[in-house]
């Protein structure tokens, strides 16, 4: 049996560990679907060099459309798709990349779907790792203090959201959290 939280966490917790820029306010792990609609998923983080030190509140410090973007790759290549895909396998996600369109809107029109077949159970389990990683204490002993991470699509979907929401205890993500829903000029 595929143990993909513990996989994961042994894939990111050194990458984090070894980042040691000054100024890192906030950790990004993106979850997306590559060209075959299987998830795929990275991590970097942000300085506040590179958001020019924007305010707490600004759309440069929290959308990752502005950040650097110099990822590091978890999910993506031949061997951690093929543990993905045999984890999808093991656990009865079937019809991976499938997304059931009468399932996405609600009456009002507004998305409810949770994403193509395997991305929102790869997002629980992204989540289940960010929120280990505040408990192992790697990120407060990494960067002395704790810092979010942001866990996202490029969207900010409900699900991300929600991914985000659990995977950082005490509350640190809460000032992102009010950023995302806050109506920024144009």
């Amino acid at each position: 049996m595929v143990n993909l939280t513990e996989y994961l966490y042994k894939k990111t917790e050194p990458i984090i560990e070894s980042w040691n820029e000054e100024g890192i306010y906030a950790l990004s792990f993106f979850v997306y679907t590559n060209e075959d609609n299987i998830p795929n998923f990275v991590i970097s983080y942000n300085t506040e060099e590179d958001c020019e030190y924007s305010p707490q509140l600004n759309e440069q410090r929290w959308n990752y459309a502005f950040w650097r973007q110099d990822e590091n790759e978890i999910i993506g290549d031949e061997k951690s798709t093929n543990i993905l895909l045999q984890w999808f396998k093991e656990n009865g996600v079937k019809d991976i990349g499938y997304e059931d369109e009468t399932l996405m809107y609600d009456e009002d029109y507004n998305y409810i779907g949770k994403g193509p077949n395997g991305y929102y159970e790869l997002l629980q389990i992204v989540s289940n790792v960010a929120k280990r990683l505040h408990d192992n204490k790697v990120i407060i002993n990494t960067f002395k203090r704790e810092i979010p991470i942001i866990i996202h699509d490029l969207e900010y979907s409900w699900f991300s959201e929600e991914a985000t929401k659990n995977g950082n205890p005490n509350g640190i993500a809460e000032i992102f959290l009010k950023a995302l829903h806050q109506e920024f000029p144009e």
